[in-house]
């Protein structure tokens, strides 16, 4: 769970920018916002373990994470396929495959006020191998661990790091990796001075920053708010010095305080909302096409999972024209492949569509005509509860009883990460832009034990699969890219027969913004989304 901070009055008043006081940004807004602060209404209760960039793995501390800290490389905003120095100014790949030199751009400086070297740099990844977090494996995966990770990334000098692999993987795989948020450089000296009991500083971190990006995180009460302010020393000067960011779950009083101007933004509306915004000329719409995905998890560790017709049972039961038709137009689309549309290698396919008939006759196969009880976890907020109760009814249609279990986003995804769900309705999006992502996510499971390294997807549904665990690992050491792509297509249908996942619907995100509020830069990952050019006229 987040690291809870008390935010007193005397804190507001000390770490507000500009003279802005507290109460216009933090309390009940009952005045426009102030002309030199962003505050936006945005659910932020997925926040698990604060803003360390070696822990955070949800969509809200991900995108602040984005907006604190710079990483070697990023995707280019314009195409995503293709990628571009950050901190990195240049760098080569070995012949072989096995060795990355990078040359740093001058110039960059942390919060501190000090400059950021390749020793910061080195230390910020090998950080992250030796603490491995749960965002650890994006790192750890390529055979670095705490023993071996020092030699294998080193600086080369002031400027300048090498970074080795012990085995050959595909280049653009490991270099989006860098691109994930853990990629994040942090301030060496900064991180280390406020170190406790061997953490690295990662106590501390969940709830201060050192970073070089345009912002710096000021304060974070978990599921109340998320206060930054800008970087005095960043290399791009954000135009608003302070963004406020306050958790509002439901979605109409998010749609009514922007309507009133207590807010400049809007982060969630549900569809019926956005039509009535779209008539309101106080308002503005932003849209992006998303890589998050929307899926229901079966637990194999309940029997009834284990039968694969049950599996398959439940993706026929489901409506999934109807979901993303009367529940959520314009923000869900139907997607059933595990990379989303946009990801390179994706299939269009979409093979289920709701039929009652082969639902229960797969039911009867695996031994169960007269279907069976089971519990769905899902968020408790639009379009996540009236989706669930969607489901609900298509599942018992044809015999299945879901009882829904609506929490709090932490609740439902700790409970998952737990292992201790029946039924899921989750969302998720790939760590980085390569196909390895989804791909590891969904379908690697190399070991289904409570001590597993890889405690993601198909582990938390004890999935186990070892034709497509090997094929994971095959796909993402494979250098010819063509090879490659139909790797990953023959995957993504072989995952659609057989894997405990009802893929259903990939988003698009639409804020909805104050009149002559501009700049929002949408990523297609949470933390591609920045703030720094948003203005207010």
């Amino acid at each position: 769970m987040g690291n809870k901070i008390m935010l007193t009055r005397r804190t507001l008043l000390a770490t507000s920018a500009a003279g802005l006081a507290a109460p216009a940004v933090i309390g009940s807004a009952e005045a426009a916002t102030p002309k030199n602060a962003l505050v936006m209404a945005k659910a932020i209760d997925d926040i698990v373990g604060g803003f360390d960039p070696a822990q955070s793995y949800e969509f809200s501390n991900n995108e602040g994470c984005g907006n604190i800290y710079r990483k070697l490389v990023a995707p280019d905003p314009a195409d995503s396929s293709k990628l571009l120095g950050d901190v990195a100014e240049k760098w080569e790949v070995s012949k072989d495959g096995l060795t990355f030199t990078f040359q740093l751009r001058r110039g960059l400086v942390f919060d501190s006020g000090k400059p950021l070297t390749a020793e910061d740099v080195v230390f910020s990844l090998q950080r992250v191998v030796k603490l491995n977090l749960t965002p650890g494996f994006v790192l750890t995966q390529f055979g670095w661990n705490a023993d071996n990770v020092e030699k294998m990334i080193h600086t080369t000098g002031e400027s300048s790091l090498e970074i080795v692999l012990p085995t050959v993987q595909a280049s653009s795989f490991v270099l989006y990796c860098l691109s994930a948020t853990c990629g994040s450089v942090v301030e060496k000296a900064v991180v280390l001075a406020h170190q406790t009991k061997n953490d690295l500083g990662n106590e501390w971190l969940r709830s201060h920053s050192a970073g070089s990006g345009p912002y710096k995180l000021v304060d974070w009460q978990a599921s109340d708010h998320v206060i930054l302010e800008t970087n005095p020393h960043a290399a791009v000067k954000p135009h608003l010095p302070r963004v406020v960011i306050r958790h509002v779950a439901d979605s109409s009083a998010q749609l009514l305080m922007v309507q009133k101007g207590d807010v400049d933004m809007a982060r969630d509306l549900n569809s019926d909302q956005l039509k009535s915004v779209a008539r309101n000329p106080d308002l503005v719409l932003a849209k992006k096409p998303q890589l998050t995905s929307m899926y229901m998890g079966m637990n194999t560790g309940v029997a009834q999972f284990q039968k694969v017709q049950v599996r398959q049972a439940l993706k026929y039961a489901i409506d999934y024209e109807a979901i993303a038709t009367n529940i959520a137009p314009n923000l869900w689309t139907v997607w059933q492949a595990f990379l989303p549309q946009g990801v390179p290698g994706a299939v269009g396919d979409n093979p289920f569509k709701k039929d009652v008939a082969k639902a229960k006759a797969l039911l009867a196969e695996a031994g169960y005509p007269n279907g069976f009880e089971v519990t769905l976890d899902h968020f408790a907020k639009s379009p996540y509860s009236e989706i669930a109760q969607a489901i609900q009814a298509d599942l018992a249609s044809v015999g299945v009883k879901a009882q829904l279990m609506a929490g709090e986003q932490k609740q439902v995804i700790s409970k998952m990460r737990a292992r201790q769900h029946q039924l899921a309705l989750m969302t998720w999006f790939p760590d980085y832009l390569d196909a390895n992502s989804n791909a590891q996510a969904f379908c690697a499971n190399p070991d289904d034990s409570d001590a597993s390294k890889l405690k993601i997807l198909a582990w938390r549904c004890h999935f186990f699969d070892k034709e497509l665990t090997d094929a994971v690992d095959a796909a993402a050491k494979e250098l010819d890219n063509t090879k490659r792509t139909a790797m990953y297509a023959k995957m993504q249908r072989d995952f659609m027969t057989r894997a405990p996942f009802a893929m259903l619907l990939q988003s698009a995100e639409v804020d909805v913004l104050r009149k002559g509020v501009s700049g929002l830069e949408i990523g297609v990952l949470p933390d591609y989304t920045h703030y720094a050019r948003i203005a207010k006229a």
